[in-house]
């Protein structure tokens, strides 16, 4: 998927989940605010540091995984 410039993954922070832009705000916390109904104006005023297209940027990776097919491993 490309154009996911604000995603971001770092082991060392919040155990490498995927991430807004290096900071403590996972892709998941944004995915579940907006699925229990929060707008993107509420979701702002919680985390006055980050930017609609964020939001938008973890909406669009969250679809992008989902739709992902994993293949479990044969095991001997």
């Amino acid at each position: 998927m490309n154009n996911l410039d604000r995603i971001t993954f770092n082991p060392e922070i919040m155990g490498g989940k995927p991430c807004l832009r290096g900071l403590r705000v996972t892709v998941g916390a944004i995915v579940g605010l907006v699925a229990t109904g929060h707008s993107k104006e509420r979701i702002l005023q919680l985390y006055p540091y980050l930017e609609t297209a964020d939001i938008e940027q973890a909406l669009a990776y969250a679809a992008w995984r989902a739709d992902e097919i994993e293949i479990p491993l044969a095991t001997t």
